[in-house]
């Protein structure tokens, strides 16, 4: 009787073989549960967990965005890798205390949860990712808040993982610290200033947007104003921001991320410094 394990992926790399990089499935959601052991067993040895949050970003940015814009990333990221799938977004994040409410909390929709239940929640998923074969798993998470939060739960997974030996985890914090002093000087070469380009909601953050899904900007309402201030749970001026900029941000996150990954899954986790999120 035929190796059926071996036929699968056989039938894996035939398919990979012949199709392009952006026909090669990558979402574990669009997949079947046989179709994704295919894809294991014929060489996806990468699962990139994908965080947003769900949270306030003023009147003219959807409460979706972090959500989305790490999905889309998150697919780009891995069709450019070839060997890696993505696994669902995980939407809710710590963003502060619920009563009384603080910071993002103090405007409607933000979602929050325990930072301990975040954690929690990260490291089940990435347990869950190594049961069924994937040996490099990797965070990336598109909000500042949880950065931290990432390390510890990639230094959790690589301790339990330890006597396996064939298994790692990785906390991409260059996915999100590319989008600052990088990116921020991409703009301001432009001719953008760093009020304009703003640290949440402003220029830098509502051009990712239109790069990713221009669906959650309100562009119309965005063209006719007035900025929002700090009040409205804005810091930055959105209204000159455009897709074309965005797209900036979104080569460097995907060239950066896709290099990292790369040098994780080949010689272990890259000892890269994080900048403290502002």
């Amino acid at each position: 009787m035929p190796d059926l394990k071996f036929l699968a992926a056989l039938a894996a790399c035939m398919l990979m073989a012949s199709a392009t990089a952006a026909d090669v499935p990558v979402m574990l959601e669009e997949m079947t549960s046989t179709e994704l052991r295919a894809r294991i067993d014929g060489g996806a040895t990468t699962a990139i967990i994908p965080i947003g949050g769900t949270e306030q970003s003023g009147p003219y940015i959807a409460l979706g965005k972090h959500n989305v814009r790490a999905t889309v990333l998150a697919r780009m990221i891995a069709q450019k890798l070839g060997n890696a799938v993505v696994a669902p977004v995980v939407s809710y994040v710590p963003e502060g205390s619920i009563t009384p409410p603080a910071g993002h909390m103090k405007f409607a929709g933000t979602l929050s949860i325990p930072e301990s239940t975040f954690e929690d929640l990260l490291f089940a998923a990435g347990q869950s990712l190594r049961q069924h074969g994937f040996r490099h798993v990797v965070l990336i998470g598109d909000h500042g808040g949880y950065q931290k939060s990432e390390t510890r739960v990639a230094q959790r997974l690589n301790k339990a993982w330890a006597k396996d030996g064939k298994a790692g985890a990785l906390a991409l914090l260059a996915y999100y610290d590319v989008t600052q002093e990088p990116f921020i000087a991409d703009l301001e070469k432009r001719g953008y200033s760093k009020a304009e380009i703003g640290l949440h909601a402003g220029l830098a953050d509502a051009s990712l947007m239109l790069a990713t899904d221009k669906s959650l900007v309100r562009t119309e309402a965005l063209a006719r104003g007035p900025s929002p201030t700090v009040n409205d749970g804005v810091r930055g001026d959105a209204r000159r921001a455009t897709a074309e900029l965005g797209k900036l941000g979104v080569q460097r996150i995907v060239d950066t991320s896709v290099a990292a990954i790369s040098e994780f899954a080949a010689h272990g986790a890259p000892s890269t410094p994080h900048k403290e999120a502002k």
